[in-house]
C-alpha cells in the first residue's frame, strides 16, 4: 500500500525484515492457505521502516542505544528504571504526520468504525525458529474508534522497550538497535462470546511429533495465553487423522473458571473485562468434537506448510461458530531437541505440598520465595523456587535465576510456561492455592518428571539425572518392548529405544483416571442415593455414568497405542483381583471376599462369568474404539490369567462378538503365560491364540507354590529355578515350532542378566521392560554378545 502500511494479503514469509515474523506469517497464511480451508482475520501492518522513520524523529534512538548500552539487565532495579524511562520518550514522541495518516486511512479500509480491531506487536526478531519471543510485547484487543487506535498503536512501540523484552534480547544475544517492531491490526473474531485457545502440532512437554496438542478455554484469548485460567485440552493423533480417522486420543477437562470478553461501552473506557463463568458451563468441555478435529486439520495444513513444528493461537467466533487462526510461529524448544535423552527421577519421596500441570521433564530443588507481585521479584536469587499467583513474561529476568517455577493459574500453552520450557526450568502451574501451603522460605522439590501431574515435594530430595545417547546403543539380538501403565508417560517413554509396547495394563487406567467399579456404573440407576452423589463428584454432574467408564478407557488405551504407533502395543484386558475392585467407588458391594485373591476370582474366569460380562463388554467397547474409530490397529489384546482350554476358546468368542475378532483387521489375541498349565499345554493354547507373553512373577510363585506377598518365604522366589526355567523353556519352544509370538513381560530379565541370556539362548522373541530399565539392560546384553 505505502512504505509505512502494508495489508496483509500483500505479505509473506519473505517479508520477516519489512514487518516481523507475526505478521509476515499472518500474510502468508493468508495468500498460500485460505484456499486449503486455513481462515485468517483479515488486516494491515505498519512496517519496520516506519518504526525507524519513527525512532529517527528528535534522536529517540540515539538516547536508547546510550540508555540501553551499559544496562545490566540482571539488575532488575535497574532495569525497570530504564525501560519506563524509555517507553516514557517513546509515549511522549508523537507519530510523523504520514504515518498517522495513513494508519487511519487502512484502518477505514478494514472498516473504520464499525468495526473492532486487535492491535499485536510483530518484532523483527520474533517467532524465529530458534527463538519465540513469546509474549515479550503488547496486544491490545477490542480496540475502536480513531483515537483508540493511535493510542494502542503508539503503546505497541513502546513495548519493544518492556522490561521482559529488552532482558530477552540480551539473554539471546540480539542487538536492540537491530530490532524493529511492526504493529498488526486485525479484525477481530467474537471469541468472546465463543473459545479461544493454542495449539502446538507437537506435544509440548515430550517433543512428540504425531500429535495435534490443543488448549482452550471460554471467551478472549488472552486469559490462555497469559495463564489466567486452567484450560481444557485436546490431543489428536495425526496420522489417523489424515487417514480420515477420529482420533482425539485423550481428553482433559479445565477449570475455565474466569473469561475475558468485550467491555460494555459504560464500563470506564475499558476494552475488555474478565468475568466468571457459570459453573455448569466449567463442568463442560468448551469445544466440541468437531470443532477439535477442525483445529487440528488447519494445525496439519500450516505445519505442512511451514515444514517444522508450530505454536499457533486461535479464535472461535461465536456469533458465527467459524473458527479462526490468529498467528502461527515456528515452536521453539522441544524442535530443537537433539538425540540425547535427559531423564530425572526422585531417589525418595516426601509428602506432598500441592499438585499442579507439570511444564519440563526436569526436578528443581531450593528454598521457596512467595512473591505477590512484580515488585518483590529482587527477593527472587539464584537457586530460589518462584512461587507466585501468576507469572509474567516481564518476569523472565528472575525466573532464568530461578531453580524451578510454581504457580497457582496457567495452563500448559501459556507464555509463562513457553518462556520456562526455553530456560529449561521445570515448573508447576495451575496448583489453585501453591501461595497459600508454601510458606516463603520452605524448602521443597519441584517435580515435573512424574507424568502430567507435577508434585511439589516437602524438602530438598535427592534427584538422579540419566543422559541416553541414542547414537551409541549397540545392536542387541532381541527386540526390546516396554511395559505401560500411566497414558501420561507415554510420549515421553516413547523416545527410548523399542520395538512397541509388550504389556500396557488397562488396570492402571481403570485405577487412576475411572476410580469407580463398572458394574457400579453400569448399574448408576438403582444405587443408593449416597453411593450415586459421590459417583456424581467424580465423574461429574452432567456425564453418563458408562460413557465415561468407555470414554477414559479408550482414552488411555489410545495415548499408549499412538505414542508407540506403528509398532505394536499389546494391550492387557484388566487384571483385578477381587480386593482390588472392591477397593474402587462403589466396589465393595459386587465383589466376593476371598482369602487368596492371587489365585480366585480373576483374569478369564471373570471375563466369561455371567456376573461380570457386562462389565467386560465396556473394556470390549473401548477397544473397538481405539481400534476402529480412532485408527490404532497396531492395538493387540493379551488375556491374563486363563486356567482352562475351555476358558482360552470362550474367552475369543466373547472378543469376536463385541467386534473385536481375532484375525481381522490384522487384530492379534496373546495370551499371558503365566500359569504352569500354559506351559504344559501351550501347544494347544495356541490353537486359540497368535502368540505367549510370559508373565515370569506369576509363572514362579505357581511353579515353586509360593506367596509372591509373603515376606516370610520371599527369599525363595527366583525366576531362575530349575523349575520355573523348564516351564518358560516348554512355552518358548512350542512358540517357535508354531511361528506365533513370544515374548516375556516380567522384571526376571532386568534383575538377572544371566537370564535374560538364558532366555536368549532359548529363542525369545522380545523382552518387554520397565522403563527405567531399559538402557541398563539393553547395555547389559550387548555387552554378553561381545
Amino acid at each position: 500500500m505505502t512504505g509505512h502500511i502494508v495489508p496483509f494479503t500483500e505479505l509473506g514469509m519473505r517479508d520477516v525484515e519489512r514487518v516481523g515474523g507475526k505478521n509476515a506469517s499472518l500474510g502468508e497464511m493468508i495468500s498460500h492457505l485460505a484456499r486449503l480451508g486455513v481462515k485468517v482475520p483479515a488486516g494491515f501492518a505498519t512496517t519496520a521502516a516506519a518504526f525507524r522513520e519513527f525512532l529517527a524523529h528528535e534522536g529517540l534512538a540515539a538516547r536508547i542505544e546510550a540508555e540501553l548500552a551499559s544496562l545490566d539487565v540482571e539488575d532488575v532495579t535497574a532495569l525497570a528504571r530504564a525501560g519506563a524511562r524509555i517507553r516514557e520518550w517513546i509515549l511522549a514522541t508523537p507519530f510523523p504526520p504520514r504515518l498517522e495518516q495513513e494508519l487511519v486511512a487502512a484502518w477505514e479500509t478494514l472498516g473504520g468504525d464499525r468495526v473492532a480491531v486487535a492491535v499485536r506487536s510483530s518484532a523483527t526478531a520474533e517467532d524465529l525458529p530458534d527463538a519465540s519471543f513469546a509474549g515479550q510485547q503488547e496486544t491490545f484487543l477490542n480496540v475502536r474508534g480513531r483515537d483508540d487506535l493511535l493510542r494502542t498503536t503508539h503503546l505497541v512501540f513502546a513495548s519493544l522497550y518492556n522490561d521482559r523484552a529488552i532482558a530477552y534480547r540480551v539473554h539471546h544475544r540480539f542487538e536492540h538497535s537491530t530490532v524493529a517492531l511492526s504493529a498488526g491490526i486485525q479484525l477481530m473474531v467474537r471469541s468472546d462470546l465463543g473459545a479461544s485457545g493454542v495449539m502446538f502440532t507437537l506435544d509440548t512437554e515430550s517433543g512428540f511429533r504425531d500429535v495435534v496438542f490443543i488448549t482452550a478455554s471460554y471467551g478472549l484469548g488472552e486469559m490462555v495465553v497469559q495463564g489466567a485460567v486452567n484450560p481444557d485440552e485436546f490431543y489428536v493423533y495425526k496420522p489417523a487423522l489424515r487417514s480420515g480417522h477420529l482420533p482425539i486420543v485423550r481428553r482433559g477437562l479445565g477449570s475455565k473458571a474466569q473469561k475475558m470478553i468485550y467491555a460494555g461501552d459504560a464500563v470506564g473506557g475499558r476494552r475488555v473485562q474478565t468475568v466468571e463463568v457459570p459453573a455448569a458451563e466449567r463442568e463442560r468441555y468448551c469445544l466440541t468434537d468437531a470443532d477439535v478435529l477442525s483445529l487440528a486439520r488447519q494445525a496439519l495444513i500450516i505445519e505442512d506448510h511451514y515444514q517444522r513444528p508450530m505454536d499457533i493461537e486461535w479464535g472461535k467466533d461465536g456469533e458465527t461458530g467459524e473458527i479462526y487462526i490468529l498467528q502461527a510461529r515456528p515452536e521453539t524448544v522441544q524442535s530443537r531437541s537433539g538425540r540425547d535423552i535427559q531423564r530425572y527421577s526422585l531417589k525418595t519421596r516426601s509428602a506432598v505440598v500441592v499438585t499442579g500441570r507439570a511444564i519440563g521433564a526436569r526436578i528443581g530443588a531450593g528454598p521457596a520465595r512467595v512473591v505477590r507481585s512484580i515488585d518483590d521479584m529482587a527477593r527472587v536469587q539464584p537457586g530460589d523456587v518462584l512461587v507466585a499467583d501468576m507469572t509474567d513474561p516481564d518476569w523472565e529476568p528472575v525466573m532464568k535465576r530461578s531453580a524451578a517455577i510454581v504457580t497457582n493459574r496457567g495452563g500448559r500453552t501459556c507464555h509463562a510456561a513457553i518462556i520456562a520450557r526455553e530456560l529449561g526450568i521445570p515448573a508447576v502451574v495451575g496448583c489453585g492455592d501453591a501461595t497459600k501451603k508454601i510458606a516463603d522460605g520452605q524448602l521443597v522439590t519441584v517435580s515435573c518428571a512424574e507424568g502430567d501431574t507435577g508434585n511439589v515435594y516437602q524438602g530438598v530430595l535427592e534427584i538422579d539425572q540419566q543422559v541416553i545417547r541414542m547414537d551409541t546403543m549397540p545392536p542387541i539380538p532381541v527386540k526390546i518392548m516396554l511395559n505401560v501403565a500411566n497414558p501420561e508417560r507415554a510420549f515421553d517413554f516413547a523416545s527410548l529405544p523399542h520395538c512397541g509396547v509388550g504389556l500396557a495394563r488397562l488396570e492402571f487406567i481403570i485405577n487412576r483416571t475411572i476410580g469407580v467399579h463398572p458394574r457400579a456404573l453400569l448399574e448408576f440407576a438403582s444405587l443408593e442415593p449416597e453411593l450415586q452423589a459421590k459417583i456424581r463428584q467424580h465423574i461429574g454432574p452432567d456425564v453418563d455414568p458408562v460413557a465415561f467408564f468407555v470414554d477414559r478407557l479408550a482414552e488411555g488405551i489410545a495415548t499408549i497405542a499412538c505414542a508407540f504407533a506403528p509398532e505394536p502395543v499389546i494391550v492387557r484386558l484388566s487384571d483385578f483381583k477381587s480386593n482390588e475392585y472392591a477397593n474402587l467407588l462403589g466396589g465393595a458391594q459386587y465383589e466376593p471376599h476371598e482369602e487368596n485373591p492371587m489365585l480366585g476370582f480373576r483374569g478369564a474366569s471373570r471375563f466369561i462369568d455371567p456376573g461380570f460380562r457386562a462389565c467386560f463388554e465396556l473394556e470390549c467397547r473401548a477397544l473397538h474404539r481405539v481400534r476402529e474409530q480412532m485408527g490404532l490397529r497396531n492395538v493387540q489384546i493379551m488375556v491374563p490369567f486363563v486356567r482352562t482350554l475351555q476358558e482360552a476358546r470362550r474367552v475369543g468368542e466373547l472378543l469376536a462378538e463385541n467386534g473385536l475378532q481375532r484375525g481381522v483387521d490384522g487384530l492379534k489375541l496373546i495370551m499371558m503365560c503365566e500359569l504352569p498349565t500354559n506351559a504344559l499345554l501351550a501347544d494347544q493354547y495356541l490353537e486359540f491364540f497368535d502368540g505367549m507373553s510370559i508373565g515370569s512373577n506369576d509363572m514362579t510363585q505357581l511353579t515353586l507354590g509360593l506367596d509372591r506377598d509373603s515376606a516370610v518365604i520371599a527369599h525363595l522366589f527366583d525366576e531362575r529355578d530349575p523349575a520355573v526355567k523348564a516351564m518358560l523353556s516348554m512355552a518358548i519352544k512350542a512358540c517357535r515350532k508354531a511361528g506365533k509370538y513370544v515374548g516375556i513381560c516380567g522384571q526376571g530379565p532386568s534383575d538377572h542378566p544371566d537370564l535374560a541370556q538364558w532366555l536368549l539362548d532359548q529363542g525369545i522373541e522380545s523382552m518387554s521392560l520397565n522403563p527405567d530399565s531399559v538402557v541398563e539392560t539393553w547395555m547389559a546384553l550387548a555387552k554378553r554378545q561381545v
